[in-house]
């Protein structure tokens, strides 16, 4: 807080002020929203939009991140705490504030030990695949409340109040910005009010309870809202500890992937740069500040961060007056939210996270990558049949088990000389230049002990080819300028090819070898004693001094 304090400038107060108060009217009903999802009071929505956005303005480095609560960590949360605390119950509170307080401690923790580079055990079509099962859970999930009962219960004029505004809500998604645009509005403007169209529709439908008296017709509503401040204080079970903390664990890295996702789009947008170590101590502050005042686990909302910036926000003051409003209103007899139809609110769920659903990476991802897109569709099978706390776990196993598999397998090609120069090219992609005698292979990986056998293998069958089609060996060049790392297994490896090519009077040359591989190699046996060949600065000194006929052939 104290550097982008010590830079405020006068012009930069409208912006924030604007974009507090369109953020503070979204985050009254999401927050109520999504205390629904995680089981939770609404009001503890409220509670967790006051003071963790203003402690991550402490610490977090991005100007424009809006913290609250969000519906994948919502529905985590709910999740965790159905089998030990019944729904909306005071347990259930205590619970979830002490997740929160799990959560951002483990947070705080990681920025402080530096531990930013988690946010790659998640790619980005397995976030994908996680994101998308979790949207159709958590609608899924809404369908009872939208409708007033079950599918064989429906309760008619809840499912009218809920259809009704799940309705207005896609038609001001899909038509609004359109038609404010040919009404003359400028069309940041446009967009900024087509997203308060939740707020427009809830109010309706309250007035519409009201006015016609359905809260005792049975039409479900929120109830009692406490007015005043949540009591500072810090409430924790001990017996709950070890059922929580595994669950609290994957929920913190969730907050940081997702608030991550947002901060980043933002910043690249702005010219700005996200400092991903500050983000964990922001974001561990923000869930700690939740846990304080009756809340739960909060994050970086894509979404609402998006308006926050079109808004026309500059600096985290902007979410310290959102959480001044949302006092205010809690400040202020909170009759006018008590009836507040359930229906509607799970309407604006449901319309929100169907908008996470991600097709256009899965189609990327399908025409790019087949192994990026199993993985998306196995991740989200895996959310889906599986669980939420299952398919984080099935997202970062597939993710590593990607890199592996793609890492065990390194591309390898024989190489030639592009006639009249310096460059190497693989022989069946140019026209290029080879000696009769001589196999010139590059490597493109790293050489470590899950694609050792794979090198060895391909190597011995490229030798294999060109034995049957009657070329001669006696030269093998390794050209090693993609090679970052020779961990002790590929060394070995490399001694035994070594060892095996000298049987058959081959001798192996090294060429482009990396400094610091090279600093390793220098305090081996193997360059120094065992190698039968030479190590060449580069493969066209190598391509030269083995070319004994200086004749090459085509």
């Amino acid at each position: 807080m104290l550097a982008w304090l010590k830079h405020y400038r006068r012009e930069l107060l409208a912006g924030d002020i604007g974009a507090g108060i369109i953020v503070a009217m979204m985050l009254i009903p999401q927050g109520m929203a999504y205390a629904m999802v995680a089981g939770l009071p609404p009001v503890t929505g409220l509670y967790a939009s006051i003071l963790p956005p203003i402690a991550y303005a402490l610490f977090g480095s991005s100007m424009v991140q809006s913290v609250g609560p969000m519906a994948i960590t919502s529905l985590m949360i709910g999740t965790a705490l159905a089998p030990l605390a019944p729904s909306g119950s005071a347990l259930s509170v205590l619970l979830a504030g002490q997740m929160a307080l799990i959560a951002g401690a483990m947070l705080f923790l990681s920025g402080l030990l530096r531990l930013g580079f988690v946010a790659s055990l998640l790619s980005q079509p397995v976030m994908s695949g996680f994101t998308t099962g979790a949207a159709l859970l958590i609608a899924s999930g809404q369908i009872e409340a939208l409708l007033g009962g079950g599918l064989a219960s429906i309760h008619r004029p809840s499912a009218v109040i809920g259809l009704s505004s799940l309705l207005a809500l896609w038609l001001a998604k899909r038509y609004l910005v359109r038609g404010l645009a040919a009404l003359g509005m400028a069309g940041r403007l446009a967009d900024t009010l087509s997203r308060l169209a939740p707020v427009a529709v809830l109010v309706v439908a309250t007035a519409t309870v009201a006015a016609f008296g359905l809260a005792p017709a049975g039409v479900k509503v929120v109830g009692e809202i406490p007015a005043g401040m949540p009591a500072i204080a810090l409430a924790v079970s001990a017996e709950h500890w070890r059922p929580l903390l595994f669950p609290s664990l994957l929920i913190a890295f969730m907050i940081f992937l997702s608030s991550q996702a947002a901060a980043q789009s933002l910043a690249h947008r702005r010219g700005e740069r996200i400092i991903t170590n500050h983000e964990l101590l922001g974001l561990g502050a923000a869930n700690v500040a939740a846990a304080l005042s009756g809340g739960f686990a909060v994050t970086g909302s894509i979404s609402r961060s998006a308006v926050n910036f079109s808004a026309g926000a500059n600096t985290p003051l902007a979410s310290v007056i959102s959480a001044g409003l949302i006092v205010l209103a809690l400040s202020v007899p909170t009759t006018w939210l008590s009836l507040l139809p359930l229906p509607a609110l799970a309407a604006t769920i449901i319309l929100a996270v169907l908008g996470m659903i991600d097709f256009t990476t899965l189609k990327d991802a399908w025409r790019y990558d087949r192994s990026d897109a199993g993985a998306l569709l196995a991740t989200t099978a895996g959310v889906l049949l599986l669980g939420i706390e299952q398919g984080v776990i099935l997202g970062v196993v597939l993710s590593l088990a990607t890199v592996i598999w793609r890492a065990s397998r390194p591309h390898i090609a024989v190489i030639g000389r592009i006639p009249g120069s310096e460059h190497f090219r693989n022989i069946e992609r140019h026209q290029v230049e080879t000696l009769p005698e001589v196999l010139i292979v590059r490597v493109d990986a790293d050489l470590f002990f899950g694609n050792v056998d794979a090198v060895v293998n391909h190597l011995n069958q490229l030798l294999k080819v060109r034995a049957a089609n009657g070329l001669p060996t006696r030269h093998v060049v390794l050209v090693m300028s993609a090679v970052s790392l020779v961990d002790t297994t590929g060394l070995y490896a490399l001694g035994e090819i070594n060892r095996s090519l000298g049987k058959d009077q081959i001798k192996l040359h090294l060429a482009e070898v990396k400094g610091p591989v090279m600093d390793r190699l220098l305090r081996s046996d193997l360059v120094n004693r065992q190698l039968s060949g030479r190590v060449f600065l580069s493969t066209a000194d190598a391509f030269r001094c083995l070319d004994d006929e200086h004749s090459p052939t085509t």
